[in-house]
C-alpha cells in the first residue's frame, strides 16, 4: 500500500504530460494526492505506528560481486514523514485550484507538483541510501522546476538556478559519504546499516576519520536541501515561484529531507559531527532570525523564518534529540504552510487590487499594507494563529515542539557545562526575536490604516472559499491537542512516545517551568514593543542604520559570494574562453593554415617539378617513337623519298668535300 502512495502522484504526472494544456483544472493532481493521503494516513501509518518495521527489497543490478537494491522500508520514522507529506500537501493542492486559476502555464504547474510529490513521497520509505539519493536528485530537480515556474522573469530564471546550483554542493558530500560507507562497509542498506542488529548497533568505533568524514559529508547534503548556514542562500531567492510553490517546500517537503536524511542514518554520527551540527544549526537560527527582522518582503520573512526553524531542528539533531527535530519538523510544517498560504491570500487580494487600482506598487512589500485585518478577518484570524504558533505561544503546537528542543538543548548543555551553554542560551534569544519578527509582519500588515490612500481599498475581501478552507485545516493542526491533550507539556506527545529516543543525560524538572515562562514572558515584551512601534507610531529606529541594512541585505552574504565565488568564476570563464579561441583555436587554427599552405607547396611541387619531369621525359620518348614511326611506316614512296635524301646528302657531302 506505501508503494501505491509514492506511484500515485506519478501516475498523475504521467497523465498530465500525455494530457498537455488540456489538464489545467488540477483534478487528477487532486485526486492523486488525496488518495496518497487517505492510504498513507488509514493504512499505512495506522498500520505501522508502534509496530515492527516492515521492509522488502529487490535486486536492481550487480557490478562484480556486488548486488545493488531497490527497497522500502516502513518504521515510525519513514510512515510518519510519509503521511506528513501527503498531509501538507493536500490543502496546498486544494489551495492552488483557486489561487492559481487562470495562469497560462497551469498545466506545467500540475505536472510539476505531482512529480514533486513523487519524489518526497518515493525519499521517505527508501530502504537503502542509494535508492534515497536519487529521489534526493529528483526532489531537487523537481523544485527546479517550480521556482522557475514563471520562468519569463529573469528573477526566477537566477533563483532556481541558484538553488540548483548551491545543492549540487551539497549533493556531492551526500555522494562521497555514499561512497565512504559502501567503501567501508559493503552495503547500503539502511536496515543493515542502522537497525537494531545492524552495522552500528554492534560497537563499532565510530571515532575514526573515515566516520567522521563520512558524517560531515552527509551533513553537507542536509545543509544544502535544508539551507543551513552557509548554503541557505538559495532559499529567500525561492520565493520567486507561486507562494502555493513556496508553502509546500518551506513546510514539511525539500527542505525537511535534510532533518529527516540525519534522523534516519543518526547512528553514524560521533560526538564529534554532532557537535559541529549543533553549532551550525545554531549560527542558522540566530543568523536567519536578524536577517528576518528587516526583510519588508512579507515572503522573505517567512523565508528566513523557515531557515531559522530548520536550524532548530539541526540543533535537536546535534545534541541527539532527533526525536524533538522530527516533532518540530512535524508541527513547523502546520503552522509555516498555513503562514504562506495566508501569505498568499494577501498578495493574491493585493495584487487584484494592484490590477484595479492600475497602480504600480509590490503587493508582497508589509509597507504597502495596513489594517488588512478590517478586510480580512479570517485569513487574519488564522494567521495570527498560525504566528502563535512559530512563536511558540502557549496552546499551540508550535510551543510544545520548540520547548521540546530548548529544555533538550539546556538539559544536553548542563551535562557537558562550559561553552556549551551558549547554544541553548542563543536558542532563547532566538525564539523572542522569532516573536518579534512575526509580530512585526502581523502589526504592519493587518493593524494600523492602510498605507496606500490613493486606492480604493473595498475591493479588499477574504479569499475564496477553496483558499479559506485548506487554511482552516492547517490551522487546526497549530494547535496543541492535535499532537497532545496536555497543552503545556511536550512528554505527552505521541510523536515523541512513538519516536522514543533515549537521551544520555540526566532530565532537569526545573527546566520544564522555567524556560516556558521565560520564553513566553519574551515573547509578550517582544509583541508590546512591536505594538509600540509600528501600530502606534513610535519607531524610534533609523531605517538607514548600519544593523537595519544589514539584516535588510541578509547580512552582505549574496555580495560576499557575488565577489568570492560568482565573479572569479565569471572571469575564469572569460580567461578559459579567451584562452580557446585565441591560444588552443589559434594553435589549431595556425597548423591549419600551415598544414594547408605546406599540402600547397607538395602540390606545386609535384604538379610541376616532379609530374614536369616525368611528363617531359614522356614527352620526349613520345615525339621521338613518334618520329621513328613516321620513318618505319610499310610506305614505299616513304623509303624512296628517305633513300633519296641520304644518296643526296652523300653526294652533297662528296662535293663540299
Amino acid at each position: 500500500m506505501s508503494i501505491l502512495v509514492v506511484l500515485l502522484p506519478l501516475a498523475a504526472f504521467v497523465i498530465q504530460a500525455i494530457l498537455g494544456k488540456k489538464s489545467t483544472s488540477g483534478i487528477v493532481s487532486l485526486i492523486a494526492i488525496t488518495a496518497s493521503t487517505l492510504i498513507s494516513g488509514g493504512f499505512v501509518f495506522m498500520a505501522v505506528w508502534d509496530n515492527p518495521p516492515v521492509s522488502a527489497t529487490y535486486d536492481w543490478f550487480t557490478i562484480g560481486d556486488k548486488t545493488f537494491t531497490l527497497g522500502f522500508l516502513l518504521n515510525n520514522l519513514s510512515v510518519l514523514m510519509q503521511f506528513i507529506v501527503c498531509i501538507i500537501a493536500l490543502p496546498v493542492h486544494i489551495y492552488s485550484r483557486s489561487y492559481m486559476k487562470g495562469d497560462p502555464g497551469i498545466h506545467r504547474y500540475w505536472m510539476y507538483l505531482s512529480l514533486f510529490c513523487f519524489a518526497m513521497l518515493g525519499l521517505t520509505i527508501s530502504k537503502n541510501l542509494f535508492m534515497l539519493y536519487i529521489f534526493w536528485e529528483l526532489v531537487g530537480f523537481a523544485s527546479y522546476l517550480l521556482i522557475g515556474f514563471w520562468f519569463t522573469r529573469e528573477a526566477a530564471v537566477q533563483a532556481n538556478k541558484k538553488a540548483f546550483l548551491v545543492n549540487r554542493i551539497g549533493d556531492l558530500g551526500f555522494l562521497i559519504g555514499i561512497a565512504i560507507i559502501f567503501s567501508t562497509f559493503g552495503t547500503l542498506d539502511l536496515v543493515d546499516l542502522f537497525g537494531k542488529e545492524g552495522i552500528f548497533s554492534q560497537g563499532i568505533d565510530k571515532n575514526t576519520g573515515w566516520m567522521t568524514g563520512a558524517g560531515i559529508a552527509f551533513f553537507l547534503g542536509a545543509m544544502a536541501k535544508s539551507a543551513q548556514f552557509p548554503l541557505h542562500v538559495w532559499l529567500p531567492d525561492a520565493m520567486e515561484g507561486p507562494t502555493s510553490v513556496s508553502s509546500l517546500i518551506h513546510a514539511a517537503t525539500m527542505v525537511a529531507a535534510g532533518v529527516f536524511l540525519l534522523s534516519s542514518i543518526f547512528p553514524l554520527f560521533n560526538e564529534t559531527v554532532l557537535l559541529i551540527i549543533a553549532i551550525t544549526g545554531t549560527i542558522t537560527a540566530l543568523s536567519s532570525a536578524f536577517f528576518a527582522l528587516g526583510q519588508y518582503d512579507i515572503k522573505k520573512i517567512l523565508a528566513f523564518s523557515t531557515i531559522s526553524q530548520l536550524g532548530y531542528m539541526m540543533v535537536a539533531v546535534g545534541i541527539g534529540a532527533w526525536d524533538a527535530a522530527m516533532f518540530h519538523l512535524v508541527t513547523h510544517a502546520f503552522f509555516k504552510c498555513l503562514l504562506f498560504l495566508c501569505a498568499g491570500a494577501v498578495i493574491h487580494e493585493m495584487a487584484h487590487l494592484k490590477a484595479h487600482g492600475n497602480q504600480e506598487f509590490d503587493p508582497q512589500d508589509v509597507r504597502n499594507m495596513g489594517g488588512l485585518r478590517r478586510y480580512m478577518p479570517k485569513t487574519f484570524a488564522l494567521m495570527a494563529i498560525a504566528s502563535l504558533a512559530l512563536a511558540g505561544f502557549p496552546l499551540t503546537s508550535g510551543y510544545l515542539s520548540k520547548d521540546a528542543i530548548v529544555i533538550t538543548a539546556w538539559e544536553w548543555a548542563m551535562h557537558h557545562e562550559g561553552l556549551y551553554l551558549i547554544i541553548p542560551i542563543l536558542l532563547i534569544v532566538v525564539s523572542i526575536l522569532t516573536a518579534f519578527y512575526i509580530g512585526r509582519l502581523i502589526f504592519k500588515a493587518f493593524f494600523g490604516e492602510f498605507r496606500l490612500n490613493d486606492l480604493d481599498v473595498t475591493h479588499l475581501h477574504d479569499a475564496p472559499r477553496t483558499m479559506l478552507i485548506p487554511m482552516l485545516f492547517l490551522g487546526i493542526g497549530a494547535v496543541f491537542f492535535v499532537f497532545s491533550w496536555n497543552p503545556l507539556s511536550y512528554a505527552d506527545a505521541g510523536i515523541l512516545q512513538g519516536l522514543s529516543v533515549e537521551y544520555p543525560f540526566a532530565e532537569a524538572h526545573a527546566l520544564h517551568v522555567i524556560v516556558p515562562i521565560i520564553l513566553t514572558c519574551g515573547s509578550l515584551i517582544a509583541w508590546w514593543i512591536g505594538w509600540r512601534w509600528y501600530v502606534k507610531g513610535s519607531y524610534p529606529l533609523n531605517p538607514q542604520n548600519r544593523w537595519i541594512q544589514a539584516s535588510l541585505n541578509q547580512g552582505y552574504l549574496d555580495e560576499v559570494y557575488h565577489k568570492t565565488f560568482v565573479k572569479p568564476t565569471l572571469k575564469l570563464a572569460q580567461a578559459s574562453y579567451w584562452f580557446d579561441q585565441y591560444i588552443v583555436d589559434g594553435l589549431v587554427n595556425f597548423s591549419a593554415k600551415a598544414v594547408r599552405s605546406l599540402s600547397s607547396l607538395s602540390s606545386w611541387v609535384d604538379r610541376y617539378i616532379v609530374d614536369g619531369l616525368v611528363n617531359s621525359v614522356a614527352g620526349t620518348t613520345y615525339y621521338t617513337g613518334h618520329l621513328l614511326r613516321w620513318i618505319q611506316n610499310g610506305r614505299l614512296q616513304n623509303y624512296l623519298g628517305f633513300a633519296f635524301t641520304i644518296v643526296l646528302i652523300g653526294i652533297i657531302y662528296l662535293i663540299i668535300r
